[in-house]
């Protein structure tokens, strides 16, 4: 992160999600499945500093 949006990085703490389960009802009965699992990251940058995600549109 820091390399690529040049800017200092104070912290990253990552959470990990579960799947959730899922169910729909069809002709052919009850349907069952998952949601997929993901992991997502938080990064805390010095103070000051923005990631400007937009300035490439």
């Amino acid at each position: 992160v820091e390399a690529l949006y040049g800017v200092s990085v104070l912290s990253v703490n990552t959470i990990k999600y579960a799947g959730k389960s899922k169910a729909r009802y069809t002709k052919a009965g009850l349907v069952r499945g998952r949601s997929n699992a993901f992991k997502k990251a938080i990064v805390t940058l010095k103070e000051g500093e923005t990631i400007d995600f937009y300035s490439n549109i």
